[in-house]
């Protein structure tokens, strides 16, 4: 069975690309076009950062470089190795620590990395192209195979790629394919007055 396109159950209507996003884990085998990997990087360039720091950095392996994509798979955990390897592009995520201007910490930096994945991943489903994020890594693992400079760190990594067939994963990511999805609803993350506080927005 091919991974399902589908869209989300929101509550109201949001822009296309976010009512079909989703971290798939099964993946077509079909190689991702260098224009489109282009475009996705383009418009992650183009997120919002702190002082315009623009922290993130990104090391890409594709299944067209064997010996690179598995030097990069072997900065998962196993768990994620499992069904990342049959991914067409992996992606490692790398924060800049501090602030070029005055070398003092950037607090934000993390948040940013964070913004521009999300930037990226609705670029991707705008191509039919889904990522799947992962906290599993081996942070200085990556450090050292990739000689990551210490005013850096890995972050996460993602997957990106075109769905494929769940069967191809194995057996026991099956269920967490087919699974429905559920958000919190507003009332529990929009707050008023104190924390806790239900927004008057919900009322």
């Amino acid at each position: 069975m091919i991974a399902e396109k589908f869209v989300n159950p929101v509550e109201r209507e949001v822009l296309g690309v976010i009512a079909k996003r989703w971290s798939p884990r099964a993946y077509s085998s079909r190689p991702v076009e260098k224009e489109k990997l282009l475009t996705i990087f383009e418009a992650a360039r183009w997120s919002a950062s702190s002082y315009n720091e623009q922290p993130w950095r990104f090391i890409v392996a594709t299944k067209d470089n064997p010996e690179a994509f598995d030097k990069l798979l072997s900065c998962l955990n196993d768990w994620n190795q499992k069904w990342a390897k049959l991914a067409p592009v992996l992606v490692l995520t790398v924060a800049k620590r501090t602030f070029t201007n005055n070398g003092k910490p950037n607090k934000h930096a993390w948040h940013d990395i964070g913004q521009t994945v999300a930037t990226l991943s609705l670029e991707a489903a705008s191509h039919d192209l889904y990522i799947h994020q992962m906290a599993g890594i081996h942070p200085e693992k990556a450090r050292e195979v990739y000689n990551i400079p210490d005013d850096y760190e890995a972050v996460t990594m993602f997957t990106l790629g075109y769905l494929g067939d769940v069967k191809d994963l194995p057996e026991e990511f099956h269920k967490g394919e087919k699974r429905i999805r559920e958000r919190k609803p507003l009332s529990e993350l929009v707050f008023e007055d104190a924390f806790g506080n239900t927004s008057s927005l919900m009322k």
